[in-house]
């Protein structure tokens, strides 16, 4: 049963406690996107080739960083928890703010099953006696509970996790650059024409999903008007030459077939960056299972990260009534929204045991894209709309840069649609029953309530 929003005035159980600076900030814009550096990205190879990714990769860059700094204007301007929820319903009101949120929330809650999925198939190389997806369930549980225990031991252990896994793509490259060969980039380059470049954009999406989840940890920002900046610029940069130097450095040992493909005709592998180093090392060396073993740290980065994100844009939804305010409450003890944690993982369970890790990353890119395109338009409409409105940041080159982010969206967003159309159906049914309960249920009875109370 939905019941009346409560305001954030109304206490501490719908307040978040501020512990995050620039620092902390960083180890989470990173750490949400760099299991995007381990896995899934190399699957654009097959379609698009080492030119066809690249060029695809290099607009995606462009849309990520005049994207970014947009962002940051909103961030900056509404530090809340519910990141482009409330930056829509201010511009555009409540029901197109609910659309908003909802393709957030389809993004954050999505992607952390396919994470899992991956952790689960990492561990099991080590334990074979443990299924995969009995791995997964385990570790979310683990990474709620820490979750639930406090924001402060969250985002230090993120800090961490992810320091090593940024490590271990310096060592990756450290490695694999002395035998690159520039013929290895050039080999098969364009298999399938500017069609392929296309059709390689989701993948390189997928480079970068998720870090605009930095937004929704403002309100547990300490002075976000400078530091959300701070942590989302140098996030973004790092991410950009981390990208680079994987795509190089794994491309570069022996062409894109290698890291594709396990075996001539085998199925196409998400793992490039150990048949990368399979190619140097062998498969048995102590170097090649250190690497393996510390790459692990950024698949529970990234998993670790969303789950916190997610739990931010769910607590969002319920303090404001868009669904029971029971999910918008935080524990009066640990400070965080624990009933949103464990509604997420419940999802994510459930999404796990589909056994469809592809369809769900797909998914999940189609929340971001919504996400990305929406909130473009939020930055153009507020502009317009209130101009007076404090900006402790102003995103640079406006509007050039809300504009180019949101024609590379919705560019993205049709190439996505003409190649799945299947899942893009199942996204936007999601999208269309959610709206239809909280427009006709949600909403009307919202309005019935204020006006008894106003009477």
């Amino acid at each position: 049963m939905t019941q009346q929003p409560i305001t954030p005035n109304e206490g501490s159980a719908t307040e978040l406690k501020r512990t995050l600076g620039p620092v902390m900030l960083w180890g989470l814009g990173v750490g949400y996107v760099i299991s995007g550096m381990y896995f899934g990205w190399n699957l654009g190879l097959p379609v698009g080739g080492t030119l066809g990714l690249a060029i695809a990769t290099f607009f995606i860059i462009i849309m990520y960083v005049t994207f970014t700094f947009s962002y940051t204007e909103l961030a900056c301007a509404i530090p809340k928890a519910g990141g482009v929820f409330d930056y829509a319903t201010r511009a555009m009101g409540k029901d197109i703010g609910f659309v908003a949120g909802m393709a957030q929330i389809i993004e954050f809650v999505f992607a952390p099953p396919a994470i899992a999925a991956a952790i689960g198939a990492y561990f099991h190389i080590f334990l074979p006696q443990f299924s995969v997806t009995g791995i997964a369930v385990v570790a979310y549980f683990i990474f709620t509970g820490l979750n639930m225990y406090g924001v402060k031991a969250a985002t230090t252990f993120e800090l961490i996790i992810t320091a090593f896994a940024v490590f271990e793509l310096v060592l990756f490259s450290g490695v694999t650059l002395p035998h690159f060969h520039w013929t290895n980039l050039t080999q098969n380059a364009f298999p399938n024409g500017w069609e392929g470049v296309w059709a390689a954009t989701p993948f390189a999406v997928w480079f970068f999903l998720g870090l605009e989840g930095v937004a929704n940890v403002a309100e547990e920002t300490v002075n976000p008007q400078k530091n959300v900046l701070k942590g989302f610029g140098s996030a973004l940069l790092t991410l950009i030459i981390l990208c680079a130097l994987v795509f190089i450095s794994s491309v570069g040992v022996g062409g894109w077939e290698k890291i594709v493909y396990a075996t001539p005709g085998a199925d196409a592998s998400d793992s490039p960056l150990p048949l990368a180093l399979g190619q140097i090392t062998g498969n048995s060396g102590w170097l090649y299972h250190l690497l393996i073993t510390i790459g692990l740290m950024g698949l529970v980065a990234s998993f670790h990260g969303l789950i916190l994100a997610a739990s931010r844009a769910t607590y969002e939804f319920g303090k404001t009534g868009c669904i029971p305010v029971v999910f918008g409450k935080i524990h009066p003890k640990f400070k965080t929204p624990v009933n949103a944690l464990l509604l997420n993982m419940a999802i994510g369970i459930i999404a796990l045991f589909t056994g469809k890790t592809g369809d769900i990353i797909t998914i999940a890119c189609f929340g971001a894209i919504v996400l990305y395109i929406f909130a473009m338009i939020a930055v153009l409409v507020l502009r317009k709309k209130e101009p007076q409105m404090p900006r402790p940041f102003k995103v640079p080159l406006y509007p050039w840069f809300p504009v180019t982010a949101l024609i590379i969206a919705v560019i993205s967003l049709v190439a996505m649609t003409s190649l799945n159309i299947k899942l893009a159906v199942i996204f936007f049914a999601i999208l269309a029953l959610a709206y239809i309960w909280f427009h006709f249920i949600v909403k009307r009875k919202t309005d019935v309530q204020s006006t008894t109370v106003n009477r």
